[in-house]
């Protein structure tokens, strides 16, 4: 069971450390920091990526501020309670972890692919320019009876097929990570800058 969890969910990324170490959580004593890894895109711009790390794969008492790794995992949420209501949190969940020298542009440094299921009705639109887009909501399961629920975003000819999928449908995509900032309104008077994590698909299939 815990290989079949691999092949539907697989992340590989590399980037330059952003950050110091975070505690998260703590599971049957092993301790699981936050981290954030900036990874370039094609563009020139770049993606800021939260990694969840276990202390048995780094020594987290170091800082690695600017150095660079590649990273092997699953891309998980979890729902966090927030004020009156759930917040879906997500990061790349960290199995396996090197440093490299540095990132060139031959390089691939940011791919996911995903088997999952659409778990509530694609919503297709077109911006102001008339460029089409769809989202999609899928749940990816894991072993134990539990899913991830990972938002992802489709363009133009894919946004056109994605727009028909139906509830339960039975899905594979690929594409990248990528990061979104958007300002949250809390009340009349107040908004904070939050971002966003969803997936930039670059290819998809429906499975009959």
């Amino acid at each position: 069971m815990a290989d079949k969890i691999i092949e539907n969910n697989q992340v590989s990324i590399m980037g330059k450390i952003a950050s110091d170490f975070t505690f998260s959580h703590q599971v049957f004593g092993e301790g699981f920091y936050t981290l954030e890894l900036v990874v370039k895109r094609l563009s020139d711009s770049e993606d800021r990526i939260p990694l969840m790390v276990s202390e048995r794969l780094i020594d987290v008492t170091q800082n690695y501020e600017g150095e660079y790794i590649q990273v092997q995992g699953q891309f998980r949420s979890y729902n966090r309670h927030e004020e009156k209501k759930n917040r879906l949190v997500l990061s790349v969940f960290v199995r396996e972890l090197s440093f490299v020298d540095e990132i060139d542009d031959s390089m691939i440094t940011n791919q996911i692919f995903l088997d999952g299921y659409i778990c509530k009705p694609p919503v297709y639109r077109k911006t102001p320019l008339g460029r089409e887009i769809a989202d999609l909501l899928l749940a990816v399961n894991r072993p134990y009876g539990k899913s991830d629920y990972i938002p992802c975003i489709c363009w133009g000819r894919n946004a056109r097929y994605a727009s028909a999928f139906e509830v339960g449908g039975h899905v594979l995509i690929w594409g990248r990570i990528q990061s979104r900032d958007y300002m949250k309104k809390i009340s009349e008077t107040e908004s904070e800058k939050r971002t966003a994590y969803e997936i930039s698909v670059s290819k998809l299939e429906y499975m009959d």
